[in-house]
């Protein structure tokens, strides 16, 4: 049976609701839903391209806690209220994923609180990064 580690990052949700931040099943990680919120100060900037850096630099904290990096995303699902904030948010992850590449996918769902404008769920593979990649060009 594979190693199980469950990280907290100090969101007040994660005591409340009795989740993780992310789940290491083994090399699996799996990393919940996160918002740009600064979990230190409790303090959220109303820009959305903020709040997506926060919230990349929070999974990214999370993904560093089990030996592991942004480079091992392997899927990213964004969820964007506004459409309008779509364009902002995309950007943002494809500065941040520039070379890495994840399946991606970006909805406008609606978010537990009104001031939160982008959430970002993950999932990467320890290592995976490390190894020889390939990319494919099809017609579809």
């Amino acid at each position: 049976m594979p190693d199980i580690i469950k990280v907290k990052s100090g969101s007040m949700y994660e005591e409340r609701n009795s989740y993780s931040r992310l789940v290491a099943v083994g090399d699996m990680l799996f990393v919940a839903n996160t918002a740009g919120v600064d979990y230190r100060t409790r303090e959220i900037s109303p820009d959305v391209a903020v709040q997506a850096r926060r919230a990349l630099q929070t999974i990214e904290g999370a993904l560093k806690a089990v030996g592991s990096s942004l480079a091992d995303v392997v899927r990213i699902i964004t969820h964007v209220p506004d459409r309008a904030n779509m364009a902002p948010v995309a950007l943002v992850l494809g500065e941040v994923f520039k070379g890495i590449d994840p399946a991606a996918t970006m909805a406008c769902t609606p978010l537990a609180r009104d001031d939160l404008k982008v959430e970002f769920e993950v999932t990467a593979i320890r290592g995976v990064s490390k190894q020889p990649q390939e990319y494919l060009r099809i017609s579809v």
